[in-house]
């Protein structure tokens, strides 16, 4: 049975962040609602609960998983950036843009695509999502909420909560999240390329 957290969209209140935080930790599975759509949330070192994301999705380990980051100072960790790629990455970062990278060896390789060895990462734009990420210390684990056969991402709180309330820890209801998926741009060629366009306009990046 999921927990629902009705948490304020400018002020998250702290006392409900810690729970919500707790759930993760303890390798629950969130929906969360970020500055794109709502997402789907684990604890990176978790594999049973990234197993339940997949399963919940029923998608494949070919399909690429994101890391949310609290601020770029993250990045270094799991990706290897080199000046041009971080030059696009801060002019996209907070927003909505998701940054297709090489992953470094502290990514486990379960989570990385399964022959090319990268990674999703971005940092949203969303107060409640900032606060449970400075909670937690570290990246959450995320893709975007869309469920099995259906095209668009689920954005109504208590929908996600009476479809998937025996599949989720926690559902945090927040107003404020657009119902866009972000704009996935891939780095590790020779030049960027907008893999799915989304809520983030590639002209800020200037491509």
């Amino acid at each position: 049975m999921a927990q629902y957290f009705e948490i304020h969209p400018e002020t998250p209140q702290p006392r409900l962040v810690k729970q919500a935080v707790q759930l993760i930790q303890k390798g629950g599975v969130l929906a969360v609602p970020t500055d794109t759509s709502y997402a789907l949330v684990c604890h990176l070192d978790d594999k049973n609960a990234v197993d339940q994301v997949r399963r919940i999705r029923q998608m494949d380990d070919k399909h690429l998983l994101t890391l949310l980051c609290r601020d770029l100072s993250e990045l270094s960790t799991y990706a290897m950036v080199d000046n041009r790629q971080f030059r696009l990455v801060k002019l996209g970062s907070p927003g909505a843009f998701t940054f297709i990278l090489e992953a470094t060896k502290e990514v486990p390789r379960r989570l990385s695509h399964p022959s090319r060895r990268t990674i999703g990462l971005r940092v949203p734009d969303h107060p409640v999502m900032q606060a449970l990420l400075e909670e937690l210390g570290q990246p959450v684990l995320a893709t975007t909420f869309i469920p099995p056969g259906e095209t668009d991402a689920l954005n109504d709180p208590d929908e996600i909560r009476a479809r998937f309330e025996k599949q989720l820890a926690g559902v945090i209801s927040a107003p404020g999240c657009p119902g866009q998926p972000s704009t996935i741009i891939d780095l590790t060629g020779d030049e960027p390329t907008v893999v799915r366009p989304g809520r983030g306009d590639p002209a800020k990046l200037g491509l």
